[in-house]
């Protein structure tokens, strides 16, 4: 194999990282994965993930862990109600969601982000992640590289693969693509359900799709019963300074909800009462669909750290999850007699699908903000 006696630093323990880890760990290779975090119970994980068939659960299948995926996921965390903005149902799939059916093309599982990266975790060998390590720079040493850490540690690889996000600061190194912002933000928040007593007997342990006038509320309820929101909206990329919110104020951002949701029902307003603080403003970015890059021999991208792309497809983690599937068996396969001509075809061939995936994600994140919203989902839902 072109790995063999290889080094290889993944920087970044999320699910595309560990993903990676494990599959080449199956095949023998010496891998280190460098995480940020000071261990693994640093971060409450966010939104629950939904897995496609052929990116997300193909890459755990390959990595021998459907079956623990199965003990984990969360059977009809994907029902829907899509509501107008007086929270009236007018879609539900929760009676004729089909049983659930792995191999099926349209099932969709949903696992939350902690039991994912759990189960990943475990999957390791011992001493895989080097928890602590925040990736500061680089430089070239040797046929490598010699990683610096903030903790003041280092380490050399012969390959460093990017999984460290849409933020990355190893993409630097080898282009100078930068993400767009796509015009959308997303405030997220999270309330227990016994303080959002309404919403929790509306949304029934799966998620909640509500548009009107252009703004949508995107919801989804967590494994310990949790309510993960989003007040999606069309706003300045510098909407969260020039708002001058305070963010760990609810009666702030309650006001704020009020004023500029005013024509939505007030049983929404209990989100913004009770949530935990602060709340999170995210401008949704994307990689311009055309880039390209010059092929190194030692260093690569995945996930958001190559191709970071918007929510409205949710096809982000699972492209990850595919990206990780496919470098790993380009780097293993024995199909390419040189370490750059396995990178080129997998670089070439991820950007291709990736374009796709972020255009149907732009196209998406139009059609909820536009003022048919309600109209065009209800439409697509209802498979017209």
């Amino acid at each position: 194999m072109l790995i063999n006696n290889k080094s290889i630093a993944i920087v970044g323990g999320g699910p595309a990282g560990l993903t990676l880890a494990r599959l080449l760990q199956l095949k023998n290779a010496h891998v280190k994965v460098y995480e940020r975090d000071l261990n693994k119970y640093a971060r409450v994980q966010g939104s629950p993930l939904d897995m496609h068939e052929d990116s997300g659960l193909a890459a755990l299948r390959k990595a021998d862990l459907l079956e623990e995926f199965k003990k984990s996921y969360r059977p009809g965390a994907d029902k829907t109600l899509i509501v107008n903005e007086q929270a009236e149902i007018l879609f539900s799939d929760h009676e004729a969601k089909p049983d659930e059916d792995f191999g099926a093309e349209h099932f969709r599982p949903e696992i939350d982000r902690g039991p994912l990266r759990n189960m990943l975790l475990d999957s390791l060998q011992p001493e895989t992640v080097v928890w602590d390590s925040h990736f500061i720079s680089m430089k070239p040493h040797n046929e490598g590289w010699l990683l610096h850490f903030k903790n003041g540690t280092s380490a050399y690889a012969d390959l460093v693969i990017a999984a460290d996000g849409a933020h990355s600061k190893i993409r630097p190194y080898l282009t100078n693509n930068q993400p767009v912002y796509s015009g959308i933000i997303m405030l997220e928040g999270n309330v227990s359900k016994e303080n959002a007593p309404n919403i929790d007997a509306l949304i029934k342990g799966g998620k909640i799709m509500a548009f009107g006038n252009t703004k949508n509320i995107l919801m989804g309820q967590k494994g310990n019963g949790d309510l993960g929101f989003y007040a999606s909206f069309k706003a300045d990329e510098n909407w969260a300074v020039h708002s001058a919110l305070n963010f760990s104020d609810r009666a702030d951002i309650l006001e704020w909800f009020k004023k500029e949701y005013s024509e939505w029902s007030n049983i929404w307003h209990e989100l913004f009462t009770n949530a935990a603080t602060p709340f999170i403003p995210r401008p949704i970015y994307y990689m311009p669909l055309d880039q390209t890059w010059e092929t190194k021999a030692n260093v690569t991208l995945l996930g958001d750290a190559a191709h970071v792309m918007p929510p409205f497809a949710g096809e982000g983690a699972n492209m990850a999850m595919l990206d990780a599937l496919e470098l790993s068996e380009h780097l293993t396969n024995n199909n390419y007699s040189t370490l750059e001509e396995a990178l080129h075809h997998y670089e070439t061939k991820m950007g291709k699908r990736a374009a796709i995936a972020t255009q149907e994600s732009l196209e998406n994140g139009e059609r909820m903000h536009s003022k048919q919203a309600l109209t065009t989902m209800l439409e697509f839902f209802s498979g017209h």
